[in-house]
């Protein structure tokens, strides 16, 4: 891509932080909201689920295919049909007369949201190319996720007690507008030099694995190993599938070769678990807030702030070390301050004070705010630019994927738990598995960010960066004037 002027650069880059200012928004607002559309909606804690997991599931099915769309049609061709998809998407679900419809409308907003991280990601990639310069670029786009932490729970809720749940995907529009309208004007056309070709196999191979094994977690409590068992076993085939057929094709949806770089591999598995640590706190948090003890949508998502503030600013700090230190030292803080957080809940019932509850939400919002810099830096670093779109989406889908077995599996253990209770009776003794879940996330970010940044690592990633290599070829662009 051809040099931008600094000015320029940085207004890709905010462009770049609304699209995924829309996204986090509407995770951690739809959370703040979920007790009312139970309430409106008549939902089961199932159902709850699927209004998160609709929306990431799909996200994760389509991330790499859009990803790859856009390295070959052009990023920000695929980047404006997002923006448009996702906010119709929005629309759709504040016009949703019952849970079904708000589910598929989920599902609309994800299709759009699939065109959104993982395409900006690349775009920002090819627009910052020195390493310390992308990797502060990508601790400010961390830090939106700690800005729509912060003011989504209190939007959210504000929203939720004045006008109705309803209202929260009305956010999503304005922001969406006025990215729509700013791509247009000042985002450089760019896609790879060699297009990659579609793999309609793999796609569908990926689609009926995440879906399968989601919905056999999600209905298991309620359906019993009889119905969700067949679908284990259809994803168990889809995984079996996918390992058999992706070597076997030139330009495959998932180049498992990527996976040959242990900080590449490390780094996905640090998504996952991270993700599903965040995607099980915010549904617990959430219930037991409100449900448990009785706070409306407003004040709980005040005391979602505890844990928003230090995501907002262990962030761009976190993008600072990688940079200047590499991965290591923030996964390790990222490890070591979730893992304590899920210790403070499963052993020493956290929740029952005001003092530990706080300190437990701020541990949680330290060790994620350091987490997401070197996932998405470890991601794309070292890989050939050409693939950088499918590098991201691969990272992307590793959270997404995350996010949803955490809701899926906190979600199913909680509903096993209290059974017949009411939330105020059995939300304690239920919880705790969970807790103890979330530990485990944070454990295995702390051991593989020590196992996978060390010195053999880097030789790994360097040996598939080489096999991943191809023939030099320049970026192909198209470039409005300067400003």
């Amino acid at each position: 891509m051809p040099e931008l002027s600094q000015r320029r650069r940085l207004l890709v880059l905010a462009i770049c932080c609304m699209s995924l200012l829309i996204v986090s928004l509407d995770v951690t607002v739809l959370n703040v909201a979920l007790p009312a559309m139970q309430s409106d909606l008549h939902a089961s804690t199932s159902g709850l689920q699927w209004t998160i997991d609709a929306y990431t599931l799909v996200l994760a099915a389509l991330l790499m295919l859009a990803g790859s769309t856009a390295d070959r049609i052009g990023r920000k061709k695929v980047f404006l049909a997002g923006l448009v998809v996702f906010s119709l998407g929005s629309l759709l679900c504040s016009l949703a007369p019952s849970l079904e419809l708000l589910i598929a409308a989920r599902m609309v907003q994800a299709v759009g949201g699939s065109m959104l991280n993982p395409v900006a990601m690349s775009i920002i990639t090819n627009t910052f190319t020195a390493p310390r310069e992308r990797a502060r670029a990508i601790g400010v786009w961390g830090a939106v996720v700690g800005i729509s932490m912060a003011a989504g729970p209190l939007l959210g809720g504000l929203l939720v007690e004045s006008v109705g749940w309803r209202s929260i995907f009305w956010l999503n529009l304005p922001v969406g507008l006025a990215a729509l309208l700013a791509t247009l004007r000042y985002v450089p056309e760019s896609r790879a030099p060699k297009a990659r070709r579609p793999d309609p196999v793999g796609q569908l191979l990926v689609i009926a694995l995440f879906g399968s094994l989601t919905y056999a977690i999600i209905e298991a409590p309620s359906a019993g190993i009889a119905t969700s068992g067949p679908f284990a076993a259809v994803a168990l085939a889809a995984l079996l599938g996918l390992l058999w057929y992706e070597p076997r094709r030139d330009e495959p949806l998932i180049d498992l070769r990527f996976f040959r770089s242990a900080p590449f591999s490390g780094a996905t598995v640090v998504a996952i678990s991270a993700f599903a640590a965040l995607g099980g706190f915010l549904f617990m948090s959430t219930l037991y807030l409100q449900n448990v003890r009785g706070l409306d949508a407003l004040h709980a998502g005040l005391w979602m702030l505890p844990m928003a503030v230090p995501t907002f600013l262990c962030a761009p700090l976190s993008g600072r070390l990688v940079g200047s230190r590499g991965p290591r030292l923030p996964l390790i803080i990222a490890g070591l301050a979730m893992t304590t957080s899920g210790l403070l809940f499963a052993a020493f019932d956290a929740e029952t004070s005001d003092v530990t509850l706080f300190l437990g939400y701020a541990l949680f919002g330290v060790g994620f705010g350091f987490v997401n810099a070197p996932i998405t830096n470890t991601a794309v670093s070292g890989m050939p630019r050409s693939q950088a779109g499918v590098a991201a989406a691969v990272a992307s889908t590793s959270r997404q994927l995350g996010q949803t077995l955490g809701v899926a599996v906190i979600g199913a253990v909680l509903a096993t738990g209290i059974g017949e209770s009411s939330y105020r009776e059995g939300f304690g003794s239920a919880a705790v598995p969970g807790w103890w879940i979330l530990t485990g996330c944070g454990v295995a970010v702390l051991v593989l960010g020590v196992v996978t940044t060390g010195a053999w690592a880097r030789r790994s990633a360097a040996q598939a960066a080489e096999r991943l290599k191809e023939p030099e070829v320049s970026e192909v662009v198209g470039v409005s004037g300067r400003v």
